[in-house]
């Protein structure tokens, strides 16, 4: 483990950070694309039920995952300045936060979940949902403790330790997943649910092993973790004014979608199937450029630390161009292959005439998130939290105008329903850019 936790901006420097976060993020998403192969096969609908639940439970994790971000950027900012002792006292106190949310989480899902879906969703959707998630929300507290591993690994510039905790998790999951949807391995034949049961059991897994990695390579000691359990006021306080926008910033952009997934519901489930398919290629092709934008969090707020705000926009543009270059090796394919590609998962004409334009529109959806994503995140690494918070807003209103005009009011077909990606991820961009290059992020303190 190095002692100097400063990074540069060479492109070794980002791309030794940001491969591993790659293959941290790939296997969940390989484990989601075979999990959703495995529902796939127990009928039409399934898969699209799986989006609308697998939408509810992904607003909880990107609540933990904005804290994530928040704690991050505070790590990595004490790193660059040195200060490696405060580390410890940041993720104590982010546990507690994120324990607290997970509580509120199961006990919403219990309360007013079931509420709302009755009077949007149809009947037969519902009861198959809500069974699912009284059970899939019981996973909550493993996964935040989870999520708050990675901000410790990739803020410590220990991104490479990230591989065991998640292989571990994905691992267990997919064994998990075939044995008790289909009742292998001498497992009880569960069916849908038995993907929420695999679900909880592999974050479970995936918290211990992780947890097991901390402890052996000595990071216990060096960022005097669990050192103190004692509530610090201050530090939660600092917790919560980084990470409280970034957390109502995804909720509401997840928020989002789940009402996006609600109206293409009224199309029929054919519709939602291809949709939860278009959410899983979004997922899985997003892959590097999720983790170049986690990369630009911590960098950015690293060398911001060591006092070097001259290097912030030449390491965003660095970063921009290894994020769009990758991901021209997927656009192409996907843009100009669409009807093969999509014909892997599901030979039916219907389906193949009905998704194939869908899967170019967001073909260059994923490019323009390729580039906008990287300037969201270094928005986050500058610490101005309360700025992403109000661009994700601006740009909401204007997603959520589109899609219920489009699908509500005109009635076109989902294709033009997938087109708010274009809406969303260039308000993005557009106001990410500005305010980055309007230097009113220097001198901001965390």
């Amino acid at each position: 483990m190095k002692d100097d936790l400063r990074l540069s901006i060479s492109y070794r420097s980002i791309l030794e950070m940001s491969i591993p976060i790659s293959f941290a993020i790939l296997v969940p998403q390989l484990n989601y694309l075979i999990n959703s192969f495995f529902l796939s096969k127990l009928g039409v609908g399934y898969l699209g039920i799986s989006g609308i639940t697998g939408v509810y439970y992904l607003i909880f994790s990107v609540i933990g995952f904005g804290l994530n971000n928040g704690l991050q950027a505070v790590i990595s900012r004490r790193a660059g300045q040195g200060l490696y002792k405060e580390i410890g006292t940041l993720f104590t106190q982010s546990i507690y936060i994120t324990l607290c949310i997970a509580g509120l989480g199961i006990l919403a899902t219990y309360t007013i979940t079931p509420f709302i879906f009755k009077s949007n969703i149809d009947l037969s959707i519902y009861n198959e949902s809500i069974s699912f998630l009284s059970i899939r929300i019981w996973g909550l507290p493993f996964l935040y403790l989870y999520q708050m591993r990675n901000a410790l690994l990739v803020g410590t510039n220990q991104s490479k330790l990230l591989i065991w905790g998640t292989l571990s998790e994905t691992i267990a999951n997919i064994v998990l997943d075939y044995g008790l949807i289909f009742g292998n391995f001498g497992l009880p034949k569960l069916g849908f649910n038995g993907a929420a049961y695999a679900s909880v059991i592999a974050e479970f897994i995936g918290m211990i092993v992780v947890f097991g990695i901390i402890h052996v390579k000595g990071m216990n000691k060096r960022f005097a973790l669990f050192e103190s359990w004692k509530i610090d006021w201050k530090t939660t306080k600092t917790l919560l004014i980084q990470s409280s926008p970034l957390v109502l910033q995804y909720a509401i952009s997840i928020t989002s979608w789940e009402f996006f997934f609600i109206l293409i519901s009224h199309d029929g489930r054919m519709a939602l199937d291809i949709s939860q398919l278009m959410r899983i290629v979004f997922g899985f092709f997003g892959i590097f450029i999720w983790a170049f934008a986690a990369t630009t969090n911590t960098m950015v707020s690293n060398v911001i630390g060591q006092g070097k705000n001259r290097l912030v926009k030449p390491l965003i543009i660095r970063i921009t161009k290894l994020s769009m270059g990758t991901t021209l090796f997927i656009f192409i394919p996907a843009m100009f292959f669409s009807r093969e590609l999509l014909s892997l998962s599901n030979t039916n004409i219907e389906f193949l005439d009905m998704a194939t334009p869908v899967l170019k529109v967001v073909a260059i959806a994923i490019l323009l998130m390729s580039a906008s994503t990287i300037w969201l995140n270094a928005v986050t690494g500058t610490g101005n939290t309360v700025i992403n918070l109000s661009i994700e807003l601006i740009t909401i209103v204007l997603y959520c105008i589109y899609v219920y005009y489009v699908m509500e009011v005109w009635n076109l077909s989902i294709t033009w329903g997938w087109g708010s990606e274009f809406v969303y991820w260039i308000s993005i961009f557009v106001m990410s850019f500005a305010y980055i290059k309007s230097g009113k992020w220097k001198g901001k303190v965390v």
